[in-house]
């Protein structure tokens, strides 16, 4: 593409080393618990997250180099929270190194609450919170695996539920969401407009 003929704001990117810390994008952020071999429930941030179609699918971004990506392979299942806004500090702490015993000792200081059906746990006072079978995992994007989930149990915060009785943008000044802007920012969204889609668009 000629960048000149598209913008005089548009400028070419240097493809030699990644693109993604050259711009900000908006993403969500979550907390994905596993299970260590020891049983040590481990907490990671993710928010390179995204439904997998419009079935009950979830995935997210990892490497094979963290523990969270071989915790999944060996027990095959992980729990996924989506913290509030007021949650950004714990959430960050998450990404603490191990320790020399191969542990995050501050997983032992967060409050957090068992799942249902699989064996694992989340954090409290989140807005929305997955437990997944683990589906298949997509390796060689360079060092990074895509892992995928099927959702088996769900559940949310009644106040972040959209209700037809409930205009969204009430719902969601009300209780806002938690957004990523990678890399290293964060902010609270408390508002927002309707997507103007065409009458006949479909899923």
């Amino acid at each position: 593409m000629n960048a000149s003929s598209a913008s005089s704001h548009v400028v070419q990117l240097d493809t030699t080393v990644p693109v993604w810390e050259q711009f900000f994008t908006v993403a969500p952020l979550v907390l994905v618990g596993t299970r260590d071999e020891d049983g040590a429930l481990d907490l990671a941030p993710k928010h390179m997250v995204t439904p997998m179609g419009w079935q009950n699918y979830f995935g997210f971004v990892c490497t094979p180099r963290h523990k969270t990506c071989s915790n999944i392979e060996r027990t095959g299942e992980f729990t996924v929270s989506y913290p509030k806004p007021s949650q950004v500090l714990m959430s960050g702490l998450a990404a603490s190194p191990r320790g020399a015993e191969g542990r995050k000792p501050v997983i032992d200081f967060f409050h957090t609450f068992p799942a249902t059906l699989i064996d694992g746990r989340f954090i409290k006072d989140g807005y929305l919170y997955f437990e997944c079978r683990h589906h298949k995992t997509v390796g060689d994007f360079g060092e990074n695996c895509l892992i995928t989930g099927e959702i088996v149990a769900a559940y949310a915060d009644e106040r972040y539920l959209r209700s037809s009785e409930t205009d969204d943008q009430e719902t969601i000044h009300a209780s806002p969401l938690f957004a990523y802007l990678a890399p290293g920012r964060f902010a609270t969204i408390d508002q927002s407009n309707a997507f103007p889609f065409p009458e006949s668009m479909k899923k």
